[in-house]
């Protein structure tokens, strides 16, 4: 029978995996979105089978994963922060460049748990700095969900010593 110091044990090696497949997949999802794009096309409208004889078109969107469709910060956003005298032009071209393969490789390294603290922290501290744009453009929901996840990066580094699957323990 197991002692309840044991059980307790594994909740929290559960309790980490948890944390870090749920960071790792966040990080990672939100990553791979950034180069999310559309691609539109019209084609004859089909009626009972078969193209009209009229002309008439359907216009069809699909999302589409491309090199090309990459915006580390979404366009609209992108103008916003742009106007903001706290940030440089070239500083917000550079972080726009980095956002999409930050969040990428982050994503991995917590997921698969390689150098898991410092893969935790540099999550934590690139989330600090989306939510220090979002704090310039006052919208305040999108700082309180950023805080949700710096809250749960720093659980999951205050619970790493319970962390039985990771490469480079130290770090």
């Amino acid at each position: 029978m197991k002692s309840e110091s044991e059980s307790s044990m594994l909740e929290c090696v559960f309790a980490v995996w948890l944390l870090r497949i749920w960071l790792g997949v966040r990080a990672l999802v939100a990553g791979i979105e950034k180069f999310a794009g559309t691609r539109s096309s019209e084609e004859l409208a089909v009626i009972d089978g078969s193209p009209n004889a009229y002309g008439l078109t359907t216009d069809a969107t699909e999302k589409i994963y491309s090199f090309s469709s990459y915006h580390g910060v979404p366009q609209a956003l992108y103008d916003q922060l742009a106007a903001q005298p706290l940030i440089p032009g070239f500083a917000l071209q550079v972080y726009d460049w980095v956002l999409g393969p930050a969040l990428l490789i982050l994503g991995l390294t917590v997921l698969l748990g390689i150098l898991p603290r410092i893969s935790l922290f540099l999550m934590g501290l690139l989330y600090t700095s989306l939510t220090f744009g979002l704090i310039l453009l006052n919208q305040s929901a999108g700082v309180s969900w950023l805080a949700v996840h710096v809250i749960l990066i720093a659980l999951a580094l205050f619970w790493q010593r319970h962390n039985r699957c990771q490469l480079f323990n130290k770090w």
